[in-house]
């Protein structure tokens, strides 16, 4: 059942969001749906289809509160009565509209009203089913934090009476670096889960994959937009190769690169065609990172990465889109270029990083260069503090096997 709701909440959400044009009242509708399920389920079995069945039971409830709206009684009833047994009226399309709850759902929370952090945050927690703790992971702060950016969020959009719609012109302009954020992020949960017991959740891989390729679609002049679903289709290439038949991880330099998906790997090749094609000008966040991807995809083995590149690509992107964790991510290519010696000193200037305090990969990091040079006693001390930090239990046993490994 908890299955069944993760994947279909952010689908429930959206589609009642679209009828009561409320996130907040969105969100309460589905969970007033699981609630009922937990109530029936139980009694009368699990029906066929799931989760067309917490649609229904969603919608039902949002029709029951338009009907008692009692500023809006007489008009509102009629359309509840409506709704009961036809889909939603469709509504005046633009040429470039985009027929797509989900999309309109992340456009509408990355409405400028809110600050960025906001936007990212609530949109994660709506649309990729993120629990707070796991968005302050993802964020890498505090839970309480986060939980209070959720709420006001949700307040703000509802007293600044925001539309639920795909915005046009500058106004989509304007959103677009948040929603391109948030795709990221959702499809980064979905690779690498940062709690509960499985590795990967690729459902949230899917819907992000989907959305960036809407995008795509939408806005073809934005080099970035394509750069972004060039970069979803890369790392999606790997998923198969990522876990063992256990569910257990599978690092990169172990993973079976025949079982990545060439028909991925060709697609984003030519999105990143298309970025290239389009951009103007240097290129951005994400155009570097699909580029860094694209080494790994055209490497045959591990052996054969391009890892000089890939730090001089990682260099670019510390420069053009600065953050602790880019840099840690450089040192892991500094490490492969030219040893582990050089990453370490990088390594240990972020020890002091507030951001990094509670991050399991710096210490992941740390000891994997360590054990490189020998040093396997201070190494087993970093992987099982690692350990100890992550929450995705999948990932602590991988930790706590490369601390006995390195004894």
């Amino acid at each position: 059942m908890e299955t069944v709701f993760r994947i279909e909440s952010p689908r429930i959400i959206a589609a009642v969001a679209r009828l009561v044009r409320d996130v907040g009242i969105a969100e309460e509708l589905a969970q007033d749906a699981l609630v009922a399920a937990l109530e029936q389920w139980p009694r009368d079995g699990v029906p066929d289809n799931p989760g067309a069945w917490l649609m229904a039971t969603a919608r039902h409830r949002a029709v029951d509160l338009i009907r008692r709206r009692e500023n809006y009684a007489r008009k509102l009833q009629e359309i509840g009565r409506t709704l009961e047994t036809t889909a939603p009226p469709e509504e005046p399309s633009a040429p470039d509209d985009i027929d797509d709850d989900l999309l309109r759902l992340v456009f509408t929370t990355c409405h400028p009203v809110l600050s960025p952090e906001a936007r990212t945050a609530l949109t994660l927690r709506l649309l990729g089913g993120l629990t707070t703790p796991e968005i302050a992971r993802a964020f890498l702060a505090p839970e309480p934090t986060i939980a209070q950016r959720i709420v006001r969020a949700k307040r703000t959009l509802a007293t600044k009476n925001v539309a639920f719609e795909v915005p046009y012109g500058p106004d989509r302009e304007a959103r677009l670096g948040s929603v391109l954020d948030v795709i990221y992020l959702i499809f980064n949960e979905g690779y690498a889960a940062t709690a509960g017991d499985d590795w990967l959740r690729p459902s949230l891989c899917e819907d992000a994959l989907r959305l960036a390729r809407l995008l795509s679609g939408l806005m073809p002049k934005e080099p970035e937009v394509h750069a972004l679903a060039s970069l979803l289709e890369f790392q999606a290439s790997r998923s198969a190769a990522r876990t063992a038949p256990n569910g257990d991880p599978v690092l990169l330099k172990d993973q079976n690169r025949r079982r990545w998906n060439r028909l991925l790997i060709a697609r984003g090749i030519t999105a990143l065609g298309r970025a290239d094609a389009v951009a103007t000008g240097a290129p951005g966040p994400y155009a570097l990172q699909a580029a860094i991807a694209a080494c790994h995809a055209h490497a045959y083995t591990y052996d054969e990465t391009d890892w000089p590149t890939i730090a001089t690509l990682y260099g670019l992107l510390a420069t053009r889109s600065p953050s602790p964790v880019v840099e840690l991510n450089r040192a892991v290519a500094v490490s492969m270029a030219q040893g582990p010696a050089p990453a370490l000193e990088i390594v240990d200037t972020l020890a002091t990083e507030p951001a990094l305090r509670d991050y399991h990969l710096l210490p992941s990091v740390r000891g994997d260069l360590l054990l490189r040079l020998g040093r396997t006693t201070e190494a087993k001390a970093e992987f099982t503090r690692a350990a100890s930090l992550t929450r995705n239990e999948r990932e602590r046993q991988l930790l706590l096997r490369r601390a006995a490994e390195a004894s």
